[in-house]
């Protein structure tokens, strides 16, 4: 398996990349190939110790690079010779199974769908990361930010791409899907709501998905359902306010351990049990984030990532390429259509 890496993207570029190649190709026996800048990324390695390039990696050379301040819609021909241009070309033409990148999000996700395309009657492509949740399980939660304004019928896509995403890449054999909402009822909720809420239960009572109704964000992290569906904006609030709690606990138990002699002492003793539960919580552990919809995987990593989560961001671009998504996709979008009498495009 060959992941396409963007060694140009993320605040830590080139350096964090890099790195978080080399530790993939030796730990996960990946074969890697870093676009962007090949002197940068040899002085890297020679920083490293490395001379010559490890069995399994390769460089690809892309002279200029994605800025956080460009117009998403414009890269394909402004930053041609980019190291994210060229990266999703090289996954397009099949020089690779996925592509990973720290860059611009609105960037990666305009390439992604003109360049490597839409799986055949997507509507429109969702970022759906998958968070650990009190059962010991992970929750996706889609969309989280692609898409701010949503119809009923992108949800309704939604829920059918991320139960197969939960099933093929988690290992859930019957994921749940909620519909985010202030209440549970069926009434609750904006029009929106309401009216995916109704293609959700169809869906459900055709056998394309299993959906348990609404769901409030107060119960997503506490493993209420495999898969929340929401617009993007209301997504990424609850992203967002699930990873600002975890950091507001994280430290407060760091300053409870260190307020004595004894709460240190205590914290001693459940070393292991703080690390395993800062390790569930750490962004780098999980990766990054995958487009969902798209005909191949492309993973958007943390613009802050480090070696850590560039290796891990590897290591679920992996999963990804290995679950066979699409064909299984399309398939189901085509029961969708009927749903609604619509044709797929």
């Amino acid at each position: 398996m060959k992941i396409i890496l963007d060694a140009m993207g993320g605040d830590h570029a080139p350096e964090a990349p890099v790195v978080g190649a080399l530790q993939a190709a030796k730990e996960l026996e990946v074969q890697v190939t870093l676009v962007g800048r090949g002197e940068d990324i040899l002085e890297v390695l020679r920083r490293r110790g490395v001379q010559d390039l490890p069995e399994g990696m390769e460089i690809a050379n892309a002279d200029d690079v994605v800025d956080m301040h460009d117009d998403p819609a414009s890269i394909i021909h402004k930053r041609k010779n980019s190291s994210m241009v060229v990266g999703l070309k090289m996954l397009a033409d099949g020089q690779g199974d996925a592509f990973v990148s720290a860059g611009s999000t609105g960037a990666l996700l305009t390439g992604a769908t003109l360049l490597v395309k839409r799986v055949r009657g997507i509507r429109r492509a969702a970022m759906g990361p998958a968070m650990p949740n009190k059962l010991g399980g992970k929750t996706v939660i889609l969309d989280c930010g692609a898409n701010a304004e949503c119809t009923p019928e992108f949800l309704l896509q939604f829920g059918l791409v991320g139960s197969l995403y939960a099933k093929k890449t988690l290992g859930v054999e019957t994921p749940k899907v909620g519909l985010l909402n202030i209440g549970t009822e069926d009434s609750k909720g904006t029009e929106l709501q309401k009216q995916a809420h109704a293609l959700l239960t169809q869906a459900s009572e055709q056998g394309l998905l299993h959906f348990v109704g609404n769901v409030e964000a107060r119960d997503v992290p506490l493993g209420a359902v495999d898969v929340v569906v929401c617009d993007g904006f209301s997504g990424n609030v609850l992203l967002k306010s699930i990873e600002g709690t975890a950091m507001f606990m994280g430290s407060l138990m760091k300053r409870m351990f260190k307020k004595n002699l004894l709460t240190m002492l205590g914290a001693l003793f459940c070393r292991s049990g703080i690390r395993e539960l800062m390790g569930m919580l750490d962004y780098r552990e999980i990766g990054g984030t995958p487009f969902l919809g798209i005909r191949k995987p492309v993973i958007k990593a943390h613009g802050s990532s480090d070696a850590l989560a560039f290796r891990n961001a590897i290591r679920q671009a992996m999963e990804a390429a290995g679950s066979d998504l699409s064909g299984e996709l399309e398939q189901g979008l085509q029961k969708l259509a009927s749903i609604k009498g619509e044709k797929n495009d």
